[in-house]
């Protein structure tokens, strides 16, 4: 076990409360904004005290509040890539480099190796925020970590800009070798670049799998969401293995699994287009919006006749342009395959 977490702190009306173990992998931690990701890597780190509990490292006891045990930043060997990154704007590159090296000769490797040659003479503010980065991942892995974080590194960063630098991140993860926490409320990079995901939700971890089990079946209505399922519904049972989908004015036949589902929900681009009604499982379309993304199209549309309250009641249909142009013209329903249902008990 590389790292194992169970702290609890409290800050002013919000509670954090988390407890995972995370082995030599790349460990995500996915949630919305504010709650509680950024704070849980500041624990760690030591740059927030938990008010209980215990953090380890390979071993190492960082904290333990039981036995008054709190080693100081400085000691827990962690390296902590911040939103702002941090850098030190009264020293040059080479200056913040060798902050985490101690040593010039490493510190003009480090420069070197993430391609800042030329600019070691230069101040933060002269530097593009690619730069900045680049000096800031040098200094931390300069200092030669246990543990590295990354705290929503490509926030600030424009697309073109955020995919050359996303590689350059998945390189040195890939060269690290040991634990690293990555958090993010994007989905997208989570899956790209990490192993395991932890969905948080108001400081609780309310879900934890490897990725592709979590994009595939998550189990709460939180990792639904942000795994970027766009349609949900309300369940209740009228019969056995039949429901009333009630934001989508629909019935729905689910195969019996022993489950009680609450919500149920339905990935954008699994319709099957149909040119039939059905009593369950299909829409038919009144199309309410069209909107022309770059490659695709996206169609907002509900059952026609049909208006529910809440945030729920518009579905998402996204389809290939092409397919678009052979039946925008025409009525036409959509099918959900039952086998693809999204079923959430919470």
């Amino acid at each position: 076990m590389a790292l194992y977490v169970d702290i609890e702190k409290k800050c002013g009306d919000f509670c954090l409360k988390v407890k995972f173990e995370a082995e030599r992998e790349v460990f995500a931690i996915l949630g919305a904004s504010g709650c509680g990701k950024s704070l849980t890597l500041k624990c760690i780190a030591g740059i927030e005290r938990p008010d209980k509990g215990v953090i380890r490292l390979d071993g190492r006891v960082l904290f333990d509040a039981e036995k008054h045990i709190n080693l100081p930043t400085r000691k827990r060997r962690v390296g902590y890539l911040f939103q702002d990154y941090a850098l030190f704007p009264n020293m040059t590159v080479l200056q913040n480099v060798m902050c985490g090296t101690g040593d010039k000769e490493e510190a003009e490797k480090l420069v070197e190796r993430f391609c800042l040659t030329g600019k070691e003479h230069l101040y933060p503010a002269q530097l593009s925020g690619g730069q900045k980065q680049r000096v800031a991942i040098a200094r931390m892995l300069g200092a030669k970590p246990d543990l590295i974080m990354l705290d929503e590194p490509f926030s600030a960063l424009d697309n073109h800009l955020k995919t050359r630098l996303e590689r350059e991140i998945m390189e040195t993860l890939d060269s690290f070798g040991k634990t690293a926490l990555f958090v993010s409320h994007d989905r997208n990079e989570v899956y790209r670049l990490t192993d395991r995901i932890a969905v948080m939700e108001e400081g609780r971890i309310v879900e934890l799998q490897p990725k592709k089990e979590l994009f595939q079946n998550p189990r709460t209505l939180s990792g639904t969401l942000l795994t970027g399922c766009k349609n949900i519904t309300r369940l209740e049972r009228s019969l056995p293995g039949e429901f009333w989908a009630g934001d989508w004015g629909i019935r729905l036949r689910i195969p019996d699994t022993g489950q009680s589902p609450s919500y149920a929900g339905f990935r954008a681009h699994y319709f099957q287009v149909t040119d039939r009604m059905e009593d369950a499982n299909v829409f038919d379309c009144e199309v309410l919006r069209v909107i022309e993304d770059t490659f695709s199209v996206i169609v907002l549309f509900r059952q026609r006749g049909y208006e529910a309250a809440g945030e729920f009641g518009v579905l998402t249909y996204e389809l290939p342009k092409e397919k678009w142009e052979q039946i925008k013209d025409v009525g036409f329903y959509l099918k959900i395959p039952a086998g693809q249902l999204i079923l959430m008990e919470k």
